[in-house]
């Protein structure tokens, strides 16, 4: 159920004049993703500065929460474009890209890394005054910080393995991986 109607809104997105132009498009298309490339790079080298520091890896004589609060709104920029470059990218080729289990763990991934940032930025606030200048944070932060490495690292993987058409709709593929990839049966649809 779910699968047909995410089929069905992607459908309608495809069929939009801009969506349709955007796809066609020679340079928009590219100049999007350019976009969009680029400032994930802004927004990942701002985060992977932050939470390696709250590794205690890197910048160890600085305080986390300078740190932090310089790197901050330059994150957060580059966070907003790229999401709003990611949604326009997604709306140049919707079906294609609901229909990809790279697509769908992607979503996935950036939802559990946006509520642990919400839980690692409550925590890191919340206590930054005990542990700021320390040369490792507490194990939480430490913690919170290695599952956004992780998390991160794995929304570029999976946003790279779109391209590819490994588990594509078209082609044989079990009922679990059909399931996972949102495949739907045209006759299903009526």
């Amino acid at each position: 159920m779910l699968n047909e109607w995410l089929l069905q809104l992607a459908q309608f997105f495809a069929a939009l004049e801009w969506s349709i132009g955007l796809h066609e498009s020679i340079y928009t298309y590219a100049w999007i993703e350019t976009t969009h490339v680029l400032t994930l790079a802004v927004f990942l080298g701002m985060l992977f500065i932050i939470d390696l520091r709250m590794l205690g890896i890197l910048f160890r004589d600085v305080s986390a929460a300078d740190l932090a609060a310089r790197l901050d709104k330059p994150m957060m920029l580059g966070f907003v474009v790229m999401v709003i470059t990611g949604f326009v990218l997604y709306y140049a080729i919707p079906v294609r890209t609901t229909q990809s289990i790279w697509f769908r763990i992607k979503v996935v991934l950036l939802i559990a890394a946006g509520v642990n940032a919400w839980l690692f930025r409550r925590r890191m606030l919340a206590s930054a005054d005990t542990w700021a200048n320390d040369l490792s944070p507490p194990p939480d932060i430490r913690r919170g910080a290695l599952r956004s490495l992780i998390f991160w690292a794995g929304v570029v993987f999976t946003g790279r393995a779109i391209a590819y058409d490994w588990y594509d709709c078209h082609k044989p593929l079990s009922e679990l991986m059909q399931w996972a990839a949102g495949c739907v049966n045209p006759a299903d649809l009526g």
